[in-house]
């Protein structure tokens, strides 16, 4: 076995409605911090949620072995280190001892083998399937070692088993609750689960067995869907809630003038893009999808939608990931567009329909614009935007690529395993459509594919840096995508909180949270 030291690359940087009276969830009472965000949850399996927002929030009750600490480097979390075999395909990780569940049961390597058996067991059908499939076996070496073996080898593999989505839980909670195990959640975290009404709040509450002493520093967590960015905003100033994100950037002028409050900005991986389905008409035809990208002016969407926190992108992947290639940003030019569409045979432009995968209000600006920009070179465009269950029905779950009802579809992406591989194969890769992975642009390329696979099966940065290199080039050529912005990071907290932070793609960091009196 060769040792592998857990010394991971840094990023190159540092990085409406509600329900429920407030009367419950006032930051008066306990030391409960409430956190507003702009989303509702999907589903509180983290194994089975697409969204990063929900599995942020699992983060209060569910941990896994490795995770990332602000700034995306990988940490051990109940692993204390790990061996990997010279042919890279076994993994061996020592577990933490002294840990418990929040139900009493001992975490050892009986609860990592059922967390990952029932992951990678494809009639389980859980979202994050994918992620997890190319292991071939998890093994119990003894109480507090477990063995991995993959397929193939993998150099991601333990920034995988550090994704939010990669969290350990309690064998008798599997075992008791089954599928219904998405509203049972059973973890080790420093807090644990209460209660989710899924349109109005998640309550968690501190847990007095924590492995980390001392941990939490607050006796619990209100969780706040809050899609209308007037009301979010709101409820920071009158301090009914003590943080919020995300945040919407035409108000941050405003609360920077609010001396109780913290605005708090910086790069991310957040990257917004405009997916093509390419096997339908007339996104088959690769002048149509350059015309698109011609049509658009990036550098206007970021000050209309985003006030300015966002630039345009100038590659497939956001500039601050390893392995970044500058490709633009792709230029604004209405009379290329308008000839291409011509020589494509659509002089009059078409008509069709363009939906997003996020109804609040900054989101609602984004497609909006885009319908002004689109409509300029004869392009008529209906807009929909997707409520998070809407999205999973319609376009994360549809089962036939053929038939796929997705045209023009308004997202974004960030790679929570911190890696480039996540932020290009599950939504490039040729295999990566829904159900199984998020390529609803249904591209396929022979290269692209070649090449994702080559990164995954090197060690050696410089084989990875030419592999990618190759991917980012095909992928910019035949534009699947409009590449729009990658958004800044914004959001506001009450100067008596601290100890929280958001990450670079946009998970949560609350290890040391903490609220003053």
């Amino acid at each position: 076995m060769v040792k592998s030291e857990l010394m991971p690359k840094k990023l190159r940087f540092t990085a409406a409605r509600i329900a429920i009276s407030f009367a419950l969830v006032s930051p008066a009472v306990a030391k409960d911090v409430v956190m507003a965000v702009d989303s509702t949850f999907t589903t509180m399996d983290p194994y089975d949620a697409n969204d990063t927002l929900s599995q942020a929030v699992a983060k209060s009750f569910y941990e896994g072995l490795f995770g990332f600490d602000k700034d995306m480097n990988v940490i051990n979390v109940l692993s204390e280190g790990y061996d990997v075999s010279a042919d890279g395909l076994v993994y061996t990780v020592k577990l933490r001892m002294g840990v418990k569940f929040h139900d009493g049961t001992d975490f050892k390597a009986d609860a990592v083998k059922a967390s990952l058996d029932r992951a990678t067991n494809p009639e389980n059908k859980l979202r994050r399937y994918a992620l997890f499939s190319n292991i071939d076996q998890t093994g119990v070496v003894d109480d507090y070692t477990v063995r991995f073996t993959l397929k193939k080898p993998f150099s991601a593999f333990i920034n995988v088993l550090a994704h939010p989505a990669a969290v350990m839980i309690s064998p008798v909670a599997i075992a008791k609750y089954g599928k219904d195990l998405r509203d049972h959640p059973v973890g080790t975290g420093p807090f644990k689960f209460i209660e989710w009404r899924q349109t109005d709040y998640l309550k968690v509450e501190k847990f007095g067995g924590y492995w980390k002493p001392g941990y939490p520093k607050v006796d619990g967590i209100v969780w706040k869907p809050v899609v209308d960015n007037n009301t979010r905003t709101a409820i920071l100033q009158t301090g009914e809630a003590h943080f919020a994100f995300r945040m919407p950037p035409e108000q941050i002028a405003l609360l920077k003038t609010k001396p109780g409050l913290e605005v708090i900005t910086g790069p991310s991986l957040s990257q917004r893009y405009l997916s093509m389905n390419v096997r339908q008409k007339p996104f088959d035809n690769p002048k149509v999808r350059a015309a698109v990208n011609y049509a658009i002016n990036k550098e206007a969407l970021a000050k209309v939608a985003f006030a300015g926190y966002a630039v345009p992108s100038d590659g497939v992947i956001p500039a601050k990931m390893e392995f970044f290639q500058k490709m633009g940003p792709w230029p604004y030019d209405v009379a290329k567009a308008k000839q291409l569409l011509a020589e494509a045979g659509y002089p009059n432009g078409f008509e069709t329909e363009l939906w997003s995968a996020y109804n609040h209000s900054t989101a609602q600006k984004a497609i909006q614009f885009l319908q002004q920009q689109l409509n300029q070179v004869g392009i008529k465009v209906k807009l929909t935007a997707l409520e998070a269950g809407q999205r999973v029905e319609k376009v994360e779950s549809a089962p036939n690529p053929d038939t796929a009802p997705v045209r023009m579809y308004y997202t974004g992406w960030s790679s929570s395993t911190g890696e480039a591989d996540w932020a290009i194969r599950p939504l490039l890769a040729g295999d990566s459509a829904p159900p199984k992975l998020f390529n609803t642009a249904y591209y396929r390329n022979e290269n692209v594919d070649r090449a994702i696979a080559g990164a995954l099966n090197t060690r050696d940065p410089a084989e990875k840096a030419r592999y990618y290199k190759e991917v980012q080039e095909q992928v910019w050529k035949d534009a699947p995508w409009a590449f729009l912005v990658t958004e800044n990071l914004l959001y506001v907290r009450n100067r008596k909180l601290s100890g929280v932070s958001v990450m670079p793609d946009g998970n949560f960091h609350f290890e040391e949270m903490e609220l003053k009196e």
